[in-house]
């Protein structure tokens, strides 16, 4: 008898409230920075996973209204990996097996201008209330390959942003293996697979929606944030 039941049959995980965003995973991302990846703090490009950690005060559940300012939000229509397994030193080819589950997740951020707005935003632009809705998560089973799924965003119910979760600098299995050669990822955590880099911006009164084959769809409102 297997010691590790196999997360793909086992009940998924209540949510541990932990979520990990994995920024700069769009490679166009990169390019646009440019000369700006080689000057201080950092002098080089990023070797290993640029993470942010999401705080509880920024989960948003699937309808819950957004307060954002009147200059919008940048959206960020991703994937979510559910931690099924404690993950630590996973290889590329074990990673998957620590995925109990999938999920929407809608990494919002402030609109920013410069080379901060991918590599190591302040915290002020991310870490806002209500700044990740996340959708109910679906058993691993749910897709067959989460490298090629194909995600729509929506502003009052039409189409304005249609991607794929591939072409990644780091696939679901390649940023879950690496992070986890630095951290120890724990059942219920969550791990989002990173936005990409022509994400639109949404404004107060618009409705969001985000859907995904077998996914399901992740709707939110904005309203205007007051004082």
């Amino acid at each position: 008898m297997s010691l590790h039941p196999d997360p793909m049959s086992a009940p998924l995980p209540r949510l541990s409230g932990v979520v990990y965003s994995a920024l700069l995973n769009d490679p166009r991302q990169l390019s646009a920075l440019g000369d700006a990846l080689h000057q201080p703090p950092y002098k080089a490009p990023p070797r290993h996973p640029v993470l942010a950690v999401r705080p509880r005060n920024t989960r948003a559940a699937p309808g819950e209204a957004i307060a954002v300012p009147a200059t919008g939000v940048r959206t960020g229509a991703c994937l979510g990996l559910v931690i099924g397994r404690t993950a630590c030193r996973v290889s590329p080819q074990q990673a998957l097996a620590h995925v109990a589950g999938w999920l929407l997740g809608n990494d919002l951020c402030l609109p920013m201008d410069g080379p901060g707005r991918h590599y190591r935003p302040a915290v002020r632009q991310m870490a806002r209330d209500g700044f990740c809705p996340l959708s109910a998560p679906v058993p691993a089973t749910a897709l067959t390959d989460p490298d090629d799924l194909p995600l729509t965003l929506r502003i009052d119910g039409q189409p304005v942003w249609e991607g794929r979760t591939g072409g990644r600098i780091r696939s679901a299995a390649r940023l879950l293996s690496e992070v986890s050669g630095f951290m120890t990822l724990s059942p219920g955590d969550v791990l989002l697979l990173g936005i990409a880099a022509d994400a639109p911006v949404a404004l107060p009164g618009q409705m969001m929606s985000i859907t995904a084959p077998g996914l399901g769809r992740l709707d939110n409102p904005l309203v205007e944030e007051t004082a």
